[in-house]
């Protein structure tokens, strides 16, 4: 059993006392900066500017509000302490304002806050910095510079093809959509082929989370939804008409949907929307069905409504819109509980593939049974971490492996101009590029700033995303297999998508045995690294320049399932060995396929693989050479490249390859460093895809009040449905620490797989609410739907009231001005409550000289200079009332000076959490007179 305890206590003591920073009054909005707010500094430390504390009682709030607007984008805006998530807030309709209720944040000590978004710093100068990485001198080139171009492949997926296209437009009546409170729009442009005999294949777009509504004229956004009056939805669907109209040439009929009524109000969803847009894209799915099926009830200005063959659908998703058709993919072969579901009719009809732009992937559940092809960003500076590397990486092991999933690294290219309503020059709306300068850097971006020799302009980084896009869909959807090499690692470009430096590995398809470091295996002569939100501690050196796509959960302080063996020398010869507990067999294949990386901008980086038998017998295979990508500290370049030997040499040597033990890297350059993910047997081809029947877990989540007696015991809802057994990883995170509790269960249909209790005692004392989280991923023989949930027990007391009074308000010079500051009744938790000292209205006023320096350097932040009043000295002072205690003392020690003086006094005030002064409360007065 689990016992909860009150939460809150250290969270909201360390926020209230760092509430009163320098600068903070500057950085509050319009409206919440009165003239008579002071410009505030507290005891012991203080926030960075732009930070606040807001609210009342269970209401108070951690606030940051940026001072320019943060751009709406993709990747989930969070607030950490340290290296530890502290949670997701809100994001304001200013695009300025963030808030995170600070109830359930636990007794975590407060210390370096920071907001984070894809890994990236929002609220350091600059808004780009990645904590903890510098600059590595290494073997770096002077700058980065692209990779050589690869060999052409055999057919060029990106030209044109036969036929010439039609286009059109629909807007259906609008849908509602669980725990929205506002309808969805159910819009979309077609584009499709003209004159294509038969059933045609079907292609759906689906944009990211990006700003919703403009007003024509200026430069003025926001997220609402509806848009208010005056404004015009951003027609955000329309930005892939280059994409559609290229697979619309080919013979695909393409449909792009509109998505600003998801993006709108994602902000409160748990799974950031991803649930939501599965719905959305699958009505759509069922409307397309339904005109293929009756085509009399196809609008007869729609092309190709009648044509769709929804047999063969590729989806297609940028950004958060990635992550919303990896979700339609699942829920489409394992049924999401209906309460959550937005669609709940049949399925009719087969995802083949999917492609994910930028994706995010929150919930760490990619599907493993649909191809995927994930295009990363190198200069991606909104999801900047490239998270979506997971799409393959989490993948491994989970079900039979044979779909394959690939990872395009495209070098250059940024996060919106995929979608040319979110590029300048092109949209009709605001846009901008979202990689944008850092100021305090010492000159520009070597890789990705405006004019590098590595930065894609706009029109070739779209080019080469509809090239790619186009592969994936003759790969997938047509079965040819001629165009895998430019997906599955094997190192070939389509000439189209030039002078796009393109790179690619892949998991899954014709790959056999493996050996990954997630489990299973034995290290010698380098290390194992688990994932670690921030990698430069985790994987990488502390100087490392950049991160890895390949680490870290920010849900997550540690995760055991993403790990990498770290390989460092000084001197060539010395092999790092990865024995598996469980020989593997490598049967059928004609290579070796590791995925390796270096440092970037590295080159040279060689090593010899070799591989022994269980029986002890040894084989070199060849000698690999590893280069670095094109890297800087702002971007995530420590990315695997495919590398590949012949096992020629071990049939040669007579090695048992249904029964490999271990496999070898030797270093054969004079120092360096590497990375390695994995290897697999690898033979050419594309296998058939069949999705197999897997049980799937949803984790929900249940709010309750605690009462005012009695002991209730509440459980995390957790859900297995579908078919069969399989294996997934718990994780029970401690509210106070943050830290995760791992648990390896085995889960059925039906079958309760873990029980998180929570016991809470009810009472009428003031508290804060208990929050116990859970979250889950799949390890093997199972699929992932909602990964996060928990129980939240709500504090149902009202706060106790405060009162001021006296204790010592009038006193000789050298002695203690003092004041009680007592609660109504005690309360289970600290009791935070701000003071502010106040002009006096008549007479004389203490200054910063009548009182002791050491105590005015605590509270203010320093001892001012010249000499001025009190109540100029930012004196706003958060006050902490134990819990269990009703009552704490305000004091003011003054000195004693041999000046003669009238009497001098201090006001002081109970105050709100913006600093004015309680309407209903006393201001009292303490006064100082000279010494006889």
């Amino acid at each position: 059993m689990i016992r909860a305890r009150r939460i809150g206590v250290t969270a909201v003591a360390a926020l209230a006392a760092l509430a009163g920073t320098p600068g903070l009054a500057q950085a509050r909005p319009p409206s919440e900066t009165g003239p008579s707010t002071p410009s505030t500094a507290i005891a012991d430390s203080g926030l960075p500017q732009g930070w606040r504390v807001s609210g009342e009682g269970t209401a108070r709030e951690l606030v940051w509000r940026s001072p320019t607007p943060v751009p709406f984008g993709d990747a989930r805006v969070e607030f950490h302490t340290g290296d530890r998530l502290l949670g997701v807030p809100r994001t304001g309709k200013d695009g300025r304002t963030f808030r995170l209720s600070l109830d359930g944040v636990g007794d975590t000590p407060l210390k370096d806050l920071r907001v984070l978004a894809g890994g990236r710093r929002l609220d350091a100068t600059g808004g780009n910095s990645v904590p903890g990485q510098r600059r590595s001198p290494g073997h770096q080139r002077p700058s980065a510079e692209a990779p050589a171009p690869a060999p052409a492949n055999s057919v060029d997926p990106g030209k044109p093809g036969a036929y010439r296209t039609v286009s059109g437009e629909y807007d259906l009546a609008p849908v509602k959509l669980p725990g929205f409170a506002q309808p969805v729009e159910m819009q979309a442009v077609v584009v499709a082929p003209k004159g294509a005999p038969g059933k045609r294949p079907l292609a759906l777009f689906l944009h990211g989370r990006h700003t919703t509504c403009y007003r024509p004229g200026s430069d003025d956004f926001d997220i609402s939804w509806p848009c208010p009056a005056g404004a015009k939805p951003i027609p955000s669907h329309r930005g892939y008409l280059q994409d559609q109209e290229l697979l619309a040439s080919q013979g695909y009929v393409t449909v792009s949907v509109s998505a600003n009524g998801v993006n709108g109000q994602d902000g409160e969803a748990e799974d950031g929307g991803a649930q939501a847009r599965s719905s959305l894209v699958r009505r759509h799915l069922a409307q397309w069905a339904d005109w293929a099926a009756h085509p009399a009830h196809a609008p007869a200005a729609l092309p190709g409504a009648t044509k769709a063959d929804l047999s063969r659908v590729l989806l297609v998703g940028h950004s958060r819109g990635g992550e919303g058709v990896n979700r339609a993919a699942l829920d489409s072969l394992y049924p999401p509980p209906a309460a959550q579901d937005g669609y709940r009719g049949p399925v009719r009809w087969k995802i083949r593939g999917t492609v994910l732009v930028g994706p995010t992937i929150f919930g760490q559940n990619p599907v493993a049974d649909v191809p995927s092809a994930t295009i990363l960003p190198g200069c991606d500076g909104d999801v900047s971490d490239l998270e979506g590397e997971t799409y393959l990486d989490g993948t491994r092991g989970i079900s039979n492996g044979a779909a394959l999933h690939s990872a395009v690294y495209v070098v250059g290219a940024n996060h919106n101009f995929f979608n040319t309503e979110w590029t300048p020059g092109k949209a009709v709306a605001p846009s901008f590029d979202d990689f944008w300068e850092d100021p305090d850097a010492p000159g520009p971006d070597p890789v990705c700033s405006t004019g590098a020799p590595t930065r894609l302009t706009a029109d070739q980084q779209h080019r080469a995303g509809a090239t790619y896009i186009a592969a994936a869909a003759r790969l997938f959807v047509a079965g040819d297999d001629r165009v895998r090499p430019l997906l599955d690692g094997t190192g070939r470009r389509a000439p189209s998508a030039d002078p796009a430096r393109v790179l690619t590995h892949a998991v899954g398809a014709r790959r056999t045995g493996g050996f990954v470091p997630d489990g299973g295996v034995e290290v010698t002569g380098g290390r194992v690294c688990r994932a670690d939100p921030d990698p430069a501690r985790a994987c990488l050196d502390a100087d490392a320049t950049g991160r890895s796509p390949h680490f870290g959960w920010w849900d997550l302080e540690k995760d055991s399932a993403k790990s990498a063996v770290a390989l460092k020398w000084s001197a060539p010869g010395t092999p790092t060995r990865i024995s598996s507990l469980v020989p593997v067999s490598l049967t059928g294949a004609g290579s070796l396929a590791l995925r390796v990386f270096v440092p970037p901008n590295t080159t040279g980086t060689e090593l010899d693989v070799s591989v022994t038998d269980a029986a002890g017998r040894r084989a070199t295979l060849g000698r690999v050479t590893a280069d670095g990508l094109p890297g800087s500290d702002r971007t995530a370049s420590y990315w695997a490249r495919e590398l590949r030997v012949p096992l020629t040499a071990a049939t040669r040597a007579g090695l048992d390859l249904r029964h490999v033990k271990s496999l070898a890297l030797t270093p054969r350059s004079g120092s360096g460093q590497a990375w390695f993910m994995d290897a697999w047997g690898w033979a050419p081809g594309t296998p058939a895809v069949r999705a197999a029947a897997l049980p799937r877990v949803d984790i929900g989540r249940i709010t309750a009040k605690e009462g005012d007696s009695g002991t209730r015991t509440y459980h995390v809802p957790v859900r297995v449905s579908g078919h069969g057994s399989g294996r997934v990883r718990f994780y029970v995170v401690d509210p106070e620490t943050l830290e995760a509790t791992e648990k390896l269960v085995t889960v059925r249909p039906g079958s309760t797989p873990i029980d998180v209790p929570i016991e809470v005692k009810g009472d009428t004392r003031f508290g804060y609410d208990v929050t116990r989280d859970l979250l889950v991923k799949a390890v093997r023989g199972a699929v992932v739907g909602s990964y996060r949930g928990g129980v939240t027990v709500q504090n149902d007391d009202p706060a106790p009231e405060v009162t001021l009074t006296p204790v010592a308000g009038r006193v000789t010079e050298g002695e203690t001005l003092s004041w009680r500051i007592t609660l109504s009744e005690t309360a289970d938790v600290n009791f935070w409550q701000p003071v502010r000292v106040l002009p006096v209205a008549e007479g004389a006023e203490l200054s910063t000289k009548d009182v002791d320096p050491q105590w005015l350097a605590d509270y203010s932040g320093d001892v001012p200079d010249p000499e001025r009043p009190l109540s100029d000295a930012n004196l706003w002072v958060w006050l902490n009332i134990p819990a269990a205690t009703t009552g704490v003392d305000f004091t003011v020690p003054t000195v004693r000076d041999q000046v003669a003086e009238p009497a001098e006094s201090m006001r002081l005030a109970l105050t709100d959490d913006s600093a004015e002064p309680l309407p209903d409360r006393p201001v009292l007065t303490g006064t100082v007179v000279d010494a006889p």
